[in-house]
């Protein structure tokens, strides 16, 4: 078995047993809707991840308007490393501004699978294409980018769950 299954069937084991505060809590870090976590604590046990997974997104899908706005609320927008050049920093800052006065959220997007050298030119490209967008297709492709993130935070949450503490780190897995 690779150490990530490993990893995963342990951390979703803990996370299973989790108090439910607690459960919550590392959910909000993943999903900042409160309904969508108090549903995904609320499901507990998952069998696997692939289920939990599954459960993510069928609640993702069923939030309403307001439970997007409050998890948009809790994202910040990507940024750049410090070492960067300004130029990218700058154009960066201006297109995330025209997006937030175009849509008045934050815009998200789920770079998983990219490599940190490509995340400036992705960003930038996927701001100026979905600027274009009316804001019924924009909030449908926001709710899908909100889905994809929470995903790839569960995944986070349960393989560190699952991982033996490190020397320095708290016997308890609880939100980053």
């Amino acid at each position: 078995m690779s150490t990530h299954r490993s990893a995963h069937s342990s951390g979703l084991a803990r996370f299973n047993a989790w108090p439910r505060d607690l459960a919550e809590a590392a959910l909000l870090e993943c999903c900042a809707s409160r309904r969508w976590a108090l549903r995904m604590a609320a499901h507990r046990p998952y069998p696997d991840l692939d289920t939990l997974l599954a459960a993510s997104d069928e609640a993702g899908y069923d939030l309403a308007p307001p439970d997007l706005a409050e998890a948009l609320a809790a994202e910040s927008a990507p940024c750049l490393h410090h070492d960067a050049p300004r130029a990218a920093h700058l154009a960066l800052r201006a297109a995330h501004a025209a997006y937030e006065s175009r849509f008045g959220h934050v815009f998200v997007i789920c770079l998983d699978g990219l490599r940190p050298s490509q995340h400036v030119d992705q960003v930038l490209a996927a701001i100026r294409t979905r600027l274009a967008h009316d804001p019924d297709e924009e909030r449908s492709l926001t709710a899908e980018e909100m889905r994809r993130l929470a995903r790839g935070r569960i995944i986070e949450l349960v393989t560190e769950a699952g991982l033996p503490p490190g020397p320095f780190s708290p016997v308890a897995y609880g939100p980053r």
